[in-house]
C-alpha cells in the first residue's frame, strides 16, 4: 500500500496522506501521491489501503540506535562495548533525563537515542489508527471493514502497550486529532493498561486467522499473544499498587487459554536455526514461518524503503576491524557491521548449558575466517622486481610458533571459546598456549586445525571471567572484544553500511510458551510451568545426527549478492586484492567452537534439556538464583522463567520492558551489569522520563502555560 504520515504540529496531532493502490500491492510502500479523503475511506479499497499504512509505523523501532537503547541496554543480558553512543541508557547516569541527550548535554555523539523518540512515534501511529477507526465503519463490505478496524485496533493497542511499558500512565487519545491541541490529561497506569487490553481484545475479535496480506500480516493470533502479555502485565509486580481489584485467577487463566490458542495454531519451528540463522535472502522461506506472529517487514526494493530502514545488523557484532590486527576486515561479505553496541555480560554466556543447548551454538558467532593478510615483506620475484608477500617468518617468530603453524587465507582468524568457569583445561595457559588479540603476541594453536589463531578469547581463564580483559581500551567497562549473536546478520546488503533487507521478528510463539509458563508460576502451578518450559526446551536440544560443530548465519545470503564479483580491499598471501566472493569464502568457515569450548568427545547423539523437578534446576540456573538470593519457590521459578527467556529470546528487543514489568530490573541489573549497577535506582528507573519537549508545550484550558509545579506533576518519579 502507499501511505505517508505528515506531522502538522505538536506531539499527537497528525494529518494522513495515502495512496489508493489495491491491496495486492506491497504494503511497505511509502508515497505522498494522494491526500486521504472521506470518499476514499468509504471504499473497500481505500479503507484497506489506509489500514495497510499502519504497518509502516512499526518499522521505526529498528531504524537506528534506539532499537537496542530502549529495549536491551541497562539490563542483565547486554552492556555497552567501547562505542558509547547510547551509554546513558545502559549506565543510568544523569544524562538519562527528560531532555533528549545531545552532544551539548554530554552525549558521545548526535546519535544517542532521544527520550522523546518512542513517545513521538507511537503517537503518530495512534493518530493514524484513530483516523482509520473513525472512518472505517462507513465501509459497507463487512470483511474489509473488520480487517481494517482490526489492524487499527491492534496498532493502537500495541503502541499504547509500548508507551505504558516505558512511561506508565500516558495521554489517551481515541478520536482523530483536530487542529492543534495543547491541553491534555495524563491517564493513570490502570486506565492506560485498560485501554491496551480493550484495543487488543477488539483486534482479537476482528482480525483474520490467515496472513491475507502476506508475510507480516497481523492476525488473530498476533492479537492473542499481545492480549495475553497485557493481562500478564496487569498481574505483574509493577502494577501491584492497584491490580488487587482485578481477579488474579481470571486474568492469568485467560492468559493461559490465549497462549494455548496461539501455540496450537502457530507451532514452533522444528529447528531453532530456522528462525534466524538459516536466512538465505529477501523473502526467503524462513520469513514465512508460522511461529512468527509479528515482524517489521523489509526488502530490497527502493520503492518500499521508506523513512526507516533495518539497521539492526550493526549492533551485535564485536569490533573485529579494530582488535583483530586486520586479519579480519569488514564488508557486506560478513553479514554484520562491527559497531559493537551490545556486548553480552558474563551472565549471558554462563546461563547456557554449553554442551546440551543447541540454541547457544545457533545464536553465538564464535568463529571468523582469516580474510586478509596484514603482515607483508618485500621480496624480489623471478623478474627481479620488488613485490610484497606474506611474511610467515615474522608471524612465527613474533608469536613463538612453528612455521607450519602459521595460518593462511580461510583459516581461523578469530575464535571465541564459550567455556565454563570450572573447565580444567582453562585454569591456566598451559593446555593450548597463551591467548590474545591480533596485536598481542600469543601462542595459541587450535587443536583441530594445528594452526595459530590470530585472535582467541576464552570466556573464563583461571576460574575467572576473562572475555572482557582483551579489549583494545584496556578497560573492562568499554571492551570491544566479545562474542556476538547472529539474529540480525544480513549478507544481502549491497553496501557495507547499507540498510539490511531482512524482516525483524517482533513476536513469536517461542515467547508465547514463556508467557504461559509465567502465568502458571504466578498461579503457583510450578510443575505445570516447568512442563510448559520443557516443551520449549525440547526444541533447543541437539537432535540425533546433528553436527554440533556446524554453523550458519544470514551471511549465506551473499551467495546471490550483486556485489560478489567486485574487488575488495582484502589481500591474499601475494598482496593481490581478492573479489568479494573470495573474501566471503574465506571469512565464513561455517564452523563453531563447540568442541574446543566444551572439551567433550565428538558425538552426533541427541541431547536433553528436560528438567524433572523445580527443586533440581540446572546448575546454570542455580548459580544465578544464588547470586540473586532467591529462596522461595515463587522467586526461584519467576527468575528461572527469565533465565529461560534469555536462552530462548536473547536480543529480541523486549528485555527492559519485561524486567521492569516483573519487578526484576533493578535486582538483575545490579547483579549482572557492572556498568548499570552503580546508578540504577529503585522507584525511578523502572520507568522512563516523560519527554520535556512534550511537557513544555502543554497549556491549561484557558491557554496559559503550565506552572513549574504543574510540569513537575506530569513527570515520572525521580526525574
Amino acid at each position: 500500500m502507499k501511505y505517508i504520515n505528515k506531522i502538522t504540529t505538536g506531539v499527537v496531532a497528525l494529518l494522513i496522506a495515502a495512496g489508493s493502490t489495491s491491496c495486492t500491492d506491497s504494503f511497505l510502500e511509502e508515497n505522498g501521491g494522494h491526500l486521504l479523503s472521506e470518499d476514499l475511506l468509504k471504499t473497500e479499497e481505500g479503507a484497506l489501503s489506509m489500514a495497510a499504512g499502519l504497518y509502516g509505523n512499526i518499522r521505526w523501532h529498528f531504524g537506528y540506535e534506539w532499537a537496542y537503547g530502549i529495549t536491551l541496554y541497562g539490563c542483565d543480558e547486554f552492556t555497552n562495548g567501547a562505542d558509547l553512543t547510547s551509554e546513558p541508557w545502559n549506565t543510568y547516569d544523569n544524562r538519562l533525563q527528560p531532555l533528549d541527550c545531545t552532544k551539548a548535554l554530554g552525549a558521545a555523539n548526535n546519535n544517542c537515542p532521544p527520550v522523546s523518540g518512542l513517545w513521538n512515534q507511537m503517537y503518530y501511529g495512534i493518530s493514524t489508527a484513530n483516523l482509520v477507526l473513525a472512518r472505517a465503519e462507513q465501509v459497507s463490505n463487512e470483511t474489509s471493514r473488520k480487517s481494517a478496524m482490526g489492524e487499527a485496533y491492534f496498532l493502537r493497542g500495541y503502541n499504547y502497550y509500548r508507551l505504558f511499558a516505558q512511561y506508565g500512565g500516558v495521554v489517551l487519545q481515541t478520536e482523530p486529532a483536530e487542529g492543534v491541541q495543547k491541553n491534555f490529561t495524563r491517564a493513570s497506569e490502570e486506565e492506560t493498561l485498560a485501554q491496551v487490553i480493550s484495543d487488543f481484545e477488539n483486534a482479537y475479535n476482528l482480525l483474520r486467522t490467515d496472513k491475507w496480506r502476506g508475510n507480516g500480516t497481523w492476525t488473530k493470533y498476533t492479537a492473542a499473544h499481545f492480549l495475553a502479555k497485557a493481562l500478564l502485565f496487569r498481574q505483574s509486580e509493577r502494577c501491584n499498587s492497584w491490580n488487587g481489584k482485578y481477579d488474579k485467577a481470571t486474568d492469568l487463566n485467560r492468559v493461559i487459554a490465549l497462549c494455548n490458542e496461539v501455540i496450537e495454531a502457530c507451532p514452533l519451528e522444528a529447528d531453532y536455526a530456522n528462525l534466524y540463522a538459516n536466512w538465505t535472502g529477501v523473502d526467503c522461506a524462513i520469513e514465512s514461518s508460522k511461529e512468527v506472529l509479528m515482524c517489521a517487514e523489509h526488502n530490497d526494493a527502493t520503492s518500499t524503503q521508506g523513512r526507516f530502514g533495518n539497521r539492526t545488523y550493526n549492533y551485535f557484532g564485536p569490533q573485529f576491524s579494530n582488535f583483530s590486527g586486520s586479519w579480519v576486515r569488514r564488508g557486506q561479505f560478513i553479514g554484520e557491521m562491527d559497531f559493537q553496541r551490545c556486548r553480552p555480560t558474563e551472565y549471558t554466556y554462563a546461563i547456557f548449558d554449553n554442551v546440551n543447548d543447541a540454541r547457544m551454538w545457533k545464536t553465538f558467532k564464535t568463529v571468523y575466517g582469516l580474510d586478509n593478510i596484514p603482515v607483508m615483506k618485500k621480496v624480489k620475484n623471478a623478474d627481479g622486481k620488488e613485490v610484497s608477500v606474506y611474511d610467515r617468518d615474522k608471524v612465527a617468530a613474533d608469536n613463538g610458533i612453528a612455521l607450519d603453524q602459521v595460518p593462511g587465507i580461510g583459516d581461523y582468524a578469530i575464535v571465541f571459546i564459550l567455556n565454563k568457569k570450572d573447565d580444567a583445561r582453562f585454569q591456566d595457559e598451559s593446555t593450548y598456549g597463551t591467548y590474545g588479540r591480533g596485536a598481542q603476541a600469543h601462542s595459541f594453536v587450535h587443536p583441530e586445525t594445528g594452526k595459530w589463531v590470530p585472535n582467541v578469547f576464552p570466556v573464563y581463564l583461571g576460574g575467572k571471567y576473562a572475555m572482557y580483559n582483551y579489549g583494545v581500551s584496556g578497560n573492562t567497562a568499554t571492551s570491544n572484544v566479545f562474542c556476538g549473536i547472529n539474529k540480525c546478520t544480513d549478507g544481502s546488503r549491497t553496501a557495507e553500511k547499507g540498510d539490511a533487507h531482512r524482516d525483524v521478528i517482533m513476536a513469536r510463539t517461542g515467547e508465547t510458551y514463556l508467557v504461559k509458563a509465567e502465568a502458571q508460576v504466578r498461579l503457583g502451578q510450578y510443575q505445570e510451568a516447568l512442563n510448559t518450559v520443557n516443551q520449549l526446551r525440547a526444541r533447543g536440544q541437539w537432535k540425533a545426527g546433528e553436527d554440533r560443530e556446524s554453523y550458519v548465519d544470514g551471511s549465506i545470503a551473499f551467495t546471490s549478492n550483486s556485489t560478489n564479483g567486485a574487488t575488495s580491499a582484502c589481500v591474499d598471501e601475494n598482496n593481490v586484492k581478492m573479489t568479494n566472493q573470495k573474501v566471503w569464502e574465506a571469512a565464513n568457515p561455517w564452523k563453531n567452537s563447540y568442541y574446543l569450548s566444551t572439551g567433550i568427545a565428538r558425538t552426533t547423539d541427541a541431547s536433553s534439556l528436560q528438567i524433572a523437578s523445580i527443586n533440581n534446576l540446572p546448575p546454570e540456573d542455580e548459580a544465578v538464583l544464588a547470586a540473586l538470593g532467591c529462596t522461595g519457590d515463587y522467586d526461584r521459578m519467576l527468575n528461572f522463567i527469565f533465565n529461560e527467556r534469555t536462552r530462548e529470546l536473547l536480543g529480541e528487543w523486549n528485555r527492559w520492558e519485561e524486567l521492569s514489568r516483573a519487578g526484576l530490573l533493578i535486582r538483575r541489573a545490579k547483579a549482572f551489569n557492572p556498568e548499570a549497577a552503580p546508578n540504577i535506582t529503585a522507584n525511578k528507573h523502572e520507568l522512563r522520563p516523560i519527554p520535556q519537549a512534550f511537557i513544555d508545550v502543554l497549556q491549561n484550558e484557558d491557554g496559559t502555560n503550565l506552572s513549574d509545579e504543574q510540569k513537575r506533576a506530569w513527570q515520572n518519579p525521580g526525574y
